[in-house]
């Protein structure tokens, strides 16, 4: 095999929700970033609708309004919204940086599948992991 590969690079995430300006400056605070650029609803949308993104180190993150959201269920069951990603944070302490996130307007999840990593739910029902 030759190396013919066009480069490709893996730059943001976006993630859907049902107010992204909030939920963008939820993570902007969790995670020391900036919201960079952000746009209002659309003539006819709801006011909560629009597009934010934040820097968050080499991460852009951005955040696009879904008219039909539906939180996801984690862990996952039948017949229900899957989440279909989520984001690993790494932590130097799980105690302290749990406790932040709740602070920010975070929730912890019910269930814990490990002592070193914290699954919380964002405000608007994402799950995102805390690890050491």
């Amino acid at each position: 095999m030759t190396d013919s590969r066009p480069a490709i690079r893996a730059t943001s995430i976006t993630i859907m929700a049902p107010d992204p300006r909030a939920l963008a400056a939820f993570y902007a605070t969790l995670l020391g970033a900036t919201v960079r650029d952000s746009e209002p609803a659309r003539p006819g949308d709801p006011p909560e609708a629009g597009w934010a993104q934040l820097q968050a180190g080499a991460m852009t993150i951005n955040v696009e309004w879904e008219r039909a959201w539906a939180p996801p269920v984690w862990p996952a069951t039948s017949g229900t919204q899957h989440s279909t990603q989520h984001l690993d944070l790494h932590v130097d302490d799980l105690p302290a940086a749990s406790a932040w996130a709740i602070e920010c307007g975070a929730r912890e999840a019910p269930v814990q599948p490990q002592d070193d990593i914290r699954v919380m739910f964002d405000p608007a029902g994402h799950p995102f992991c805390l690890f050491t």
